[in-house]
C-alpha cells in the first residue's frame, strides 16, 4: 500500500455559481481586469451626477433659504443670519423639523442623521443596499432642513446622496456585493468633491470610513469619479480654494511644537463632543413621544439659539472663513464657537437630517483661533500664528472625532491650497488622533451602528496570509493511493488497522508522482465498483490542487470557493509531482503564529 501519510477528503467540487466560478482557480481577486475599468466607468457617470446633483442640492437650499428667511424668490446660498424676524425667526427651524420628521416617518427613516453612519451600516450589514427611495429623500429632507437654519453643511447630505446613488446603480446592474460597496464609496467622494473640491480628500474619506480596504481594483473607481466630481465642480464654480484666507509663511520649529499640546486640547474637546451629541441623542430617546416629533423639538432649541446668535444658522462656511482669516475675533469667536456646538448637537441628536463636517469645523477652527490667540498673548515668543492655529484646529478637531487622520490632514490643505499648513497639521491632527484613541473608544461616525451591534473595521494592516507561502506551512507527508492499486485491495487495506486508512478521501497518483485525481471511500465502497478495477479507472474527477510556491490566501480562496478542507500541494516546478497536504488546521496555525506576533509587539 503506497501511503506518506496524513490527508483527508477532497471531493469533488460541487457546481458553482457564475461569481464564485469568476474567482475560480488562479485567478487573483485582488488583481485588476477588465471588470475594474467596467466600474471605473460606470463610477465616472456616478460621479458625473453626484456634481449635478450637488450643485442642485445648494440651489434647493438657497430657494428654500430665500423663502423662509427673506420671503424672497433665489437660488443663491444666502446667510440667514442676515434675517430680520426677531423671535419669529424660532418658528422656521420648527417648520423645517416638522417636515423633516414627517418624510422620515412615511418616506423612509434612513433620511435620518448625518449620512456617513448610515452608509457605514448599510456596507457592513446590508451588502451596500440602500433603498431608492433614500436617493431623492435625502437631499430634499437635507435641504428642507439646511434651509430653515438647521446648523448644518450641505456636504453630509450630499455624500449621502452620493452613496445612495452609487448603491441604487449597483442594484440595478448584475455586480457583487463588494462591487456595489466600491460604487457607493465613489458615489459618496464624488459627492464631496462636488462640494468642496477636494478629490485627494474624498478618496481618503472612501479608505478610511467606507472602504475599510486599500487595493486598486477598489481605489481606480473611487478616484475616477472623485476626479470627474472635481473637473464637474471646476466647469460650474471655476477652481480656487473653497476657503480663503491669507497665505501663510512657513511656521518656525519652536512653534510646531505648540500645536502638540493644542492638538490634544482640540482632540480631547472632540471627545467631549462626541460624547454629548450621543448623550442628547439618548435623552430625545426618552421622550414620551414618537421620533417623528423630535426633529421639531430639537428644532426650538436650534431656533432659540439662532435667535440668540444668528451666525449659528445654516450651513456656516462663512463663518470657518472668518475663522480662518482671523476677521472674527475674542468674543465673537467664542460665542459662535458656543452657539453653533450647542446648535448642532441638539439638532443632530434629535435626529433630524444634516451633517457632521461643516459644523465641526467650524468649532475646531474657532477652538484653534481662540487658543492662538490666547498662546500669542502668553508666550509671543513662540511665534504662533492665529490663523494656521485656526486651521489645525479646524482639522484636528475632525481627526479626533472620526479618527479619520489623513482625511483631515488633507481637506484642510485641499480647501485652503495652504501647503506651508503641512507639518503643523500632521502634528496637531496626529495629537488629537492620539488623544481621542486614548479616550473613546468609538467615534462620532461609528457609536451609532457599534450600539446597534455592527462590529466597524478600525485596523488597515498587510494581510499576512498574503505573505506566508504553502510550502511553509503544510505537511510534507501525505497518505497517497497508487493509480495501479485494485479497489479490493484498498477495501482491504481501509479495513485495517493502519492509522493512514482513516481518513475519508485520498489523492491518487501515478509512477511519476503526479496526481490524476481523488478517490473517497464511498466511491471504494459504493456496490457499482468492481474489486477487480483499477483505482485509475474509477478516480473523480481532477483536483483541485495548489502550488507549494503560492500564498495562503491563495489557498484560503479556493478553499472557500471549491468548499473544501484540504489542498494537495505540488511541486512548484510546474511538474505535477505531490509535494504535500495543506489542511484548516494548517491555516489556524499559521494564523495562530500572527497572532502571537502582533501580541508580543504589544499590538
Amino acid at each position: 500500500m503506497r501511503s506518506e501519510t496524513h490527508s483527508a477528503p477532497l471531493p469533488v467540487a460541487p457546481s458553482l455559481d457564475p461569481l464564485m466560478q469568476a474567482a475560480h482557480i488562479g485567478r487573483d481577486y485582488r488583481q485588476v481586469s477588465a471588470r475594474t475599468l467596467g466600474i471605473c466607468l460606470v463610477s465616472i457617470a456616478i460621479g458625473l451626477t453626484a456634481a449635478i446633483v450637488a450643485q442642485g442640492l445648494l440651489r434647493l437650499i438657497g430657494v428654500i433659504t430665500h423663502l423662509s428667511f427673506f420671503g424672497s424668490v433665489g437660488w443663491t446660498l444666502v446667510d440667514p443670519a442676515q434675517n430680520r424676524l426677531g423671535p419669529w425667526v424660532i418658528l422656521i427651524p420648527v417648520a423645517g423639523g416638522l417636515i423633516v420628521g414627517l418624510m422620515a416617518r412615511y418616506g423612509s427613516p434612513a433620511i435620518r442623521g448625518h449620512g456617513i453612519p448610515e452608509a457605514m451600516e448599510q456596507i457592513l450589514a446590508n451588502r451596500s443596499r440602500i433603498p431608492p427611495r433614500v436617493l431623492l429623500l435625502k437631499p430634499l429632507s437635507a435641504a428642507i432642513s439646511i434651509g430653515t437654519g438647521g446648523p448644518f453643511g450641505a456636504e453630509g447630505p450630499i455624500i449621502a446622496t452620493g452613496g445612495a446613488l452609487g448603491s441604487v446603480i449597483g442594484q440595478w446592474i448584475q455586480i457583487t456585493a463588494n462591487e456595489r460597496k466600491i460604487l457607493l464609496s465613489a458615489g459618496a467622494a464624488a459627492g464631496m468633491t462636488a462640494i468642496f473640491g477636494t478629490p485627494l480628500a474624498a478618496l481618503l474619506l472612501a479608505i478610511e470610513l467606507l472602504l475599510f480596504e486599500f487595493r486598486p481594483a477598489s481605489l481606480l473607481p473611487v478616484l475616477a469619479a472623485c476626479a470627474t466630481a472635481a473637473v464637474m465642480r471646476g466647469a460650474f464654480e471655476g477652481f480656487h480654494p473653497f476657503f480663503a484666507m491669507p497665505a501663510l509663511g512657513w511656521p518656525a520649529a519652536q512653534e510646531l511644537l505648540a500645536y502638540i499640546p493644542l492638538g490634544a486640547l482640540i482632540g480631547f474637546a472632540a471627545v467631549l463632543i462626541t460624547r454629548s451629541v450621543y448623550a442628547v441623542e439618548d435623552l430625545f430617546g426618552h421622550l414620551p413621544v414618537h421620533w417623528m416629533w423630535w426633529p421639531a423639538i430639537g428644532a426650538v432649541g436650534v431656533g432659540l439659539i439662532g435667535w440668540w446668535v444668528p451666525a449659528s444658522l445654516g450651513v456656516g462656511y462663512g463663518n470657518i472663513d472668518g475663522a480662518l482669516a482671523g476677521t472674527l475675533m475674542g468674543s465673537t469667536l467664542l460665542l459662535l464657537c458656543i452657539a453653533k456646538l450647542l446648535s448642532w448637537t441638539i439638532a443632530l441628536g434629535s435626529g433630524t437630517s444634516g451633517g457632521t463636517l461643516a459644523p465641526l469645523m467650524t468649532v475646531g477652527a474657532c477652538l484653534g483661533a481662540m487658543l492662538g490667540h490666547a498662546c500669542h498673548a502668553v508666550c509671543p515668543q513662540l511665534g504662533l500664528n492665529a490663523n494656521l492655529a485656526a486651521l489645525v484646529g479646524m482639522a484636528a478637531i475632525f481627526a479626533g472625532a472620526s479618527r479619520a487622520l489623513f482625511l483631515s490632514v488633507l481637506f484642510a490643505l485641499e480647501t485652503t491650497w495652504q501647503i506651508s499648513a503641512l507639518v503643523p497639521l500632521l502634528i496637531g491632527c496626529g495629537s488629537a488622533y492620539l488623544t481621542s484613541s486614548l479616550l473613546m473608544r468609538q467615534t462620532i461616525m461609528t457609536e451609532k451602528i457599534a450600539r446597534r451591534g455592527v462590529h466597524v473595521p478600525n485596523d488597515y494592516q498587510a494581510d499576512s496570509f498574503a505573505q506566508a507561502r504553502v510550502r511553509d506551512h503544510a505537511s510534507d507527508t501525505v497518505v497517497a493511493l497508487a493509480a495501479t492499486q485494485s479497489v479490493g485491495d484498498v477495501r482491504n487495506w481501509l479495513d485495517g488497522a493502519d492509522p493512514g486508512s482513516k481518513h475519508q478521501g485520498y489523492p491518487v497518483i501515478d509512477d511519476g508522482n503526479n496526481v490524476i485525481g481523488v478517490v473517497t471511500r464511498k466511491d471504494i465502497f459504493t456496490p457499482r465498483t468492481s474489486g477487480r478495477q483499477l483505482l485509475a479507472e474509477i478516480v473523480r474527477g481532477r483536483p483541485i490542487t495548489i502550488s507549494s510556491d503560492a500564498t495562503l490566501a491563495e489557498a484560503m480562496r479556493l478553499m472557500a470557493t471549491w468548499r473544501i478542507g484540504r489542498l494537495p500541494v505540488l511541486a512548484a516546478d510546474g511538474s505535477g509531482r505531490l509535494t504535500g497536504m495543506l489542511t484548516r488546521s494548517d491555516l489556524l496555525s499559521a494564523y495562530r503564529v500572527h497572532l502571537s506576533e502582533h501580541l508580543e509587539l504589544g499590538a
